[in-house]
């Protein structure tokens, strides 16, 4: 069989381990295999030894557990009822200043977890509930929880940003610094796109009134609430960005952080620790199983010359190298629509960024806008498993042809800030060239 014909039949058989709902580390690394006896013989079975020693033994990968562990015990603190209601407070009187507030909130919060679950489904049940009573745009409040909740993977400490550079070798700071200003344009155009639709539609976002503000005393206490969520944030990242410290070690002092604030709100006992460790565990253990199974098969892809293949393939349709950078966009936006962020992480990039950098591009953009593609493609149907999180946690009155509409408008935003990024790089390289000089 040739190279062309073991690729397709790589690529099906993946698609449908994961129709069938096989486990993903496991689908990824058997397929590996089976394909690699029958291509090699039985040596092909010395690939699962050396890839598992070298993918588990990353030093970077034990900034994973770390962020996680922090993430799981904010979820369980109370810090993200808190950030939601400082936040109200202060822009609630506005129009449409509950949107404006869970984007806000959700940027804080994804600055403090990592992943996309926890901003969707703390603002799902926090944050949807009040909008939809006081009158918003139906459409108008899912698609501001669908926005801001992913944000987890774009603002740093991003666990695909963390296995983006274990595979790749990148600089980890260097990423967390390139994702800021995306972020913070991303955030921008949200933020800008409620206000505007409020203004011309002010239905759709009325302002809250004066007795849902609540005392002063309240609104004290609500931003006090802020302030500690962002010295938490400034801890973590403002010591990775200034080089105080490594991203592991910035996890540590984020978990440790996070037990603190727990312990000011009075929600961290036992349970709560141990509530806290078992998911941690398992989604720690999710990520290695997916790691290892995703490593073994792009391992297999580069050792029976898939770069090589698609480089030639590359060179025979005679693009050029942003048109290159297109196609690859445009295939990682595919897989999105039928596998999640991990899996398109460990599987292409390993197998594009050596081709990106061969091309002159810096290997932070390329990451970056690895991410930025994610971020649609979580959001994406048929898959979309981000749309699954809201439906779980939304009214029950809440269907799933909701949630499709409300998303348009914020995904074209997200198409909007990838494009930018994609043609202007200094967007992205701009701050580690001045903070990693």
């Amino acid at each position: 069989m040739g190279i062309e014909l073991l690729i397709v039949a790589i690529f099906f058989t993946m698609l449908l381990m994961f129709a069938l709902g096989a486990p993903i580390g496991l689908s990824l690394g058997g397929i590996a295999m089976i394909f690699g006896y029958f291509y090699w013989g039985p040596q092909a079975f010395n690939l699962i030894t050396t890839t598992t020693t070298n993918s588990i033994t990353n030093f970077l990968l034990l900034a994973i557990p770390l962020f996680i562990f922090m993430g799981q015990v904010l979820m369980r603190s109370g810090m993200g009822e808190a950030m939601f209601h400082s936040v109200h407070v202060v822009a609630g009187r506005l129009r449409g200043g509950l949107a404006i507030g869970v984007i806000l909130t959700c940027t804080l919060f994804s600055a403090m977890v990592g992943i996309i679950g926890a901003g969707i489904m703390t603002a799902g049940t926090v944050a949807l509930p009040p909008m939809l009573k006081r009158g918003y745009n139906r459409h108008l409040a899912l698609g501001t929880i669908m926005a801001g909740g992913g944000l987890g993977i774009l603002i740093p400490p991003s666990i695909p940003m963390v296995l983006f550079s274990a595979m790749t070798k990148a600089s980890l700071g260097q990423m967390f610094a390139g994702a800021l200003i995306p972020a913070a344009i991303m955030v921008g155009f949200f933020i800008l796109y409620i206000g505007l639709r409020c203004w011309l539609r002010p239905e759709d976002g009325p302002p809250l009134s004066v007795e849902d503000l609540g005392t002063w005393k309240d609104k004290a206490l609500a931003v006090r609430n802020g302030l500690l969520a962002f010295s938490l944030i400034f801890c973590v990242l403002g010591t990775i960005l200034t080089g105080m410290a490594t991203p592991t070690e910035a996890g540590a002092m984020g978990a440790f952080g996070a037990c603190v604030l727990a312990l000011f709100f009075r929600q961290f006992g036992w349970r709560a620790l141990q509530e806290s460790s078992v998911g941690t565990m398992r989604l720690t253990a999710m990520c290695l199983w997916i790691l290892i199974g995703a490593t073994v098969l792009s391992n297999f892809n580069l050792l029976m010359g898939a770069a090589k293949l698609l480089n030639g393939v590359f060179d025979d349709m005679g693009l050029s190298p942003m048109g290159v950078i297109l196609v690859m966009q445009l295939t990682m936006l595919v897989l999105g629509c039928f596998i999640d962020e991990y899996v398109i992480v460990l599987i292409c990039a390993p197998l594009f960024t050596p081709i990106a950098v061969g091309l002159g591009f810096d290997p932070v953009w390329f990451g970056i806008l690895m991410i930025l593609n994610l971020e649609i493609a979580i959001q994406t149907p048929p898959y979309g498993f981000a749309l699954f999180y809201l439906k779980g946690v939304a009214p029950k009155d809440v269907t799933m042809l909701d949630i499709y509409k409300s998303i348009g408008p914020f995904i074209s935003i997200k198409v909007m800030v990838l494009l930018l990024v994609m043609f202007v790089p200094e967007t992205v390289t701009w701050l580690p060239d001045q903070l990693f000089p």
